[in-house]
């Protein structure tokens, strides 16, 4: 599999470490993102996420959906 650039790396593990910290599947951050008026199948969200690259817009509503209020961006 190809290495994702720097970016699409940091942004698709920011996503998936929220996830994981609420212990969420890609089916349940399908069913939340639902239930905010989003429509997005879990196979499509699981590929969004491999790809890395997704729109801001796309982030925003996973981050909302999920529960996310803050976020840390660096270590430092």
């Amino acid at each position: 599999m190809k290495e994702l650039p720097e970016w699409e790396k940091k942004v698709q593990t920011l996503l998936k470490v929220e996830m994981a910290k609420r212990s969420l599947t890609y089916k349940q951050v399908s069913e939340k993102l639902a239930e905010i008026g989003v429509v997005e199948s879990e196979p499509n969200i699981r590929n969004k996420l491999s790809r890395g690259t997704f729109s801001a817009v796309f982030l925003i509503q996973c981050l909302e959906a999920i529960g996310c209020r803050s976020l840390q961006l660096s270590d430092g």
